[in-house]
């Protein structure tokens, strides 16, 4: 099933609304790094995370070390090869929330 992309406009206005995130993968995803106290702060975080993303059927690309954690968000089924979608503004602002 395929997700409607975002239009440039769109994915220009998710980023103004969302400061802290930048495009990345040439506009088809966008991310954002999270620095914590220490790991167990880091890995709370990732837990809230998670409760939301399966809420929400939508989850994250992360990587963490100690008391960061970097979040990739994009849709795999928008577009011919994925890309942003109405998803990935949820997701940012639902984790944007937690913050």
């Amino acid at each position: 099933m395929s997700v409607p992309e975002l239009t440039p406009e769109e994915a220009a206005a998710l980023l103004a609304a969302h400061p802290q995130w930048e495009a990345a993968r040439e506009g088809k995803a966008i991310a954002r790094t999270f620095r914590f106290k220490d790991f167990s702060e880091a890995w709370g975080f990732m837990n809230r995370v998670a409760l939301l993303a399966e809420a929400q059927d939508h989850h994250p690309e992360w990587f963490n070390v100690y008391n960061r954690v970097e979040v990739t968000l994009t849709t795999h089924d928008a577009g011919d090869s994925g890309g942003l979608s109405a998803r990935d503004a949820k997701m940012a602002a639902s984790i944007d929330a937690l913050v």
